[in-house]
């Protein structure tokens, strides 16, 4: 599995969270499955240039939820026994809070709806051609 993390330490949400909740939104919406291997908590450090313990903390709370998984000599991975794949609701509701800071800032920027749905089209379609 190759897993891109989009680190943002300007975001007010803490990095720990941001990995999380990119984790939750792949293994929910099935870009990770189980037994993909995650990097190894020093190697997303140095990629992101964070502190360790973030991503240990992170991938703790994974393990916690029973999403995530360490096996002896590889690291943590998707665990294998998921949780039911969460329906077409759950996903949705993983998007919620990112929809809503985006409309907040739409809205603050004072850009029309239909601008703003054209831009997240335009998004939409970008991140399906990759």
């Amino acid at each position: 599995m190759h897993m891109d993390f989009n680190i943002s330490p300007q975001d007010t949400l803490p990095i720990y969270r941001q990995i999380v909740e990119q984790l939750r939104r792949g293994i929910a919406g099935g870009q990770c499955r189980p037994g993909d291997e995650l990097p190894s908590v020093r190697a997303l450090a140095q990629l992101h240039a964070i502190n360790p313990m973030t991503v240990s903390k992170a991938y703790s709370l994974l393990e916690a939820e029973g999403l995530l998984e360490r096996r002896r000599g590889v690291g943590m991975v998707v665990a294998s026994t998921q949780p039911l794949r969460a329906g077409k609701g759950e996903r949705l509701a993983l998007l919620q809070p990112a929809l809503q800071a985006a409309a907040a800032q739409a809205v603050q920027l004072g850009l029309d709806e239909q601008a703003a749905l054209r831009l997240f089209q335009q998004c939409l379609q970008e991140e399906t051609n990759k």
